[in-house]
């Protein structure tokens, strides 16, 4: 297993899959999950990518430290375990509280970015998204986190989906034992009090940008999908018909398919704009 210590001593576990030497694409998963939640995507881009999947602190491998969380030092977290890699810059996937973490790398760390990828997210959060977000808090410190899985079940999977696979979510009672109530705790309250300030500057950001939205999306609607997409100068919005919240595996081969070819894009235009940057500097000397 690999493990990087962030800049607070934090341990933060990832893992490498794909062609060494090929294009670097980070994970990020959203709220309590782990670098198993882009297992499809990760086995879809290793054919031609170096994917790097990380867990967020609070989540999977990595350690799960008592006290307050924040997203920019989530961020900084990513950087670290790219730093570790030796990798100078990556094309960036995030889902969810993820896409809310690789905004803040878009915005912080410029220089370390191929492109984003924001995949149901929102550049801004919402009184009623607050309170919810709070609610599975207190439930997952109260009662558990079996309890508050199944019932945030609802919110991730779309209502064509959970019929099918309400067998299955019957297992993350058990499975949810695993995660301690007060690592999650710390993901939302990081969630609730993550710095506004910063989300005015993604209209700075110059890198290619893939809003991806679910149109059955709850939890962060097509609409904040549409307003990041009006907000980034460089970002194009894609709507996958059907998909809720987890469209990653729900809607995986759809997702996959647009991911791979805005990643062929956006790679390309990395590298004329790294060419262009060397005549530049060969013009110049």
């Amino acid at each position: 297993m690999t493990y990087v210590r962030s800049s607070d001593g934090t341990r933060i576990h990832y893992q490498v899959t794909g062609r060494p030497g090929a294009p670097p694409v980070l994970f990020i998963q959203g709220l309590g999950a782990g670098k198993s939640g882009w297992i499809l995507q990760r086995l879809a881009t290793a054919p031609w990518y170096n994917a790097i999947a990380l867990d967020n602190r609070g989540a999977g491998r990595s350690d799960k430290p008592h006290g307050a969380y924040s997203l920019e030092q989530m961020a900084d977290d990513a950087i670290a375990v790219l730093d570790h890699a030796g990798i100078e810059s990556a094309h960036v996937v995030g889902a969810s509280m993820g896409g809310a973490i690789t905004q803040i790398i878009g915005v912080k760390y410029p220089e370390r970015t191929r492109s984003l990828t924001l995949a149901c997210t929102a550049g801004a959060n919402h009184p009623w998204r607050e309170e919810m977000l709070t609610e599975w808090r207190d439930n997952a410190l109260a009662h558990g986190m079996g309890t508050m899985s199944r019932e945030a079940a609802r919110f991730v999977i779309g209502p064509r989906s959970f019929r099918r696979l309400l067998p299955a979510i019957g297992w993350l009672g058990p499975l949810s034992l695993g995660r301690p109530a007060h690592a999650f705790a710390g993901q939302v309250d990081a969630i609730l009090n993550v710095d506004q300030s910063m989300a005015d500057e993604i209209e700075n950001i110059d890198v290619p940008v893939m809003v991806l939205a679910g149109n059955q999306d709850i939890l962060t609607p097509r609409g904040d999908s549409e307003e990041l997409a009006e907000r980034i100068p460089t970002a194009e919005l894609v709507v996958i018909s059907g998909a809720a919240h987890g469209f990653m595996f729900e809607h995986a081969t759809t997702f996959n398919r647009v991911l791979l070819e805005f990643l062929g894009r956006a790679e390309r235009a990395w590298t004329k704009r790294q060419i262009a940057g060397t005549c530049s500097l060969a013009d110049a000397g």
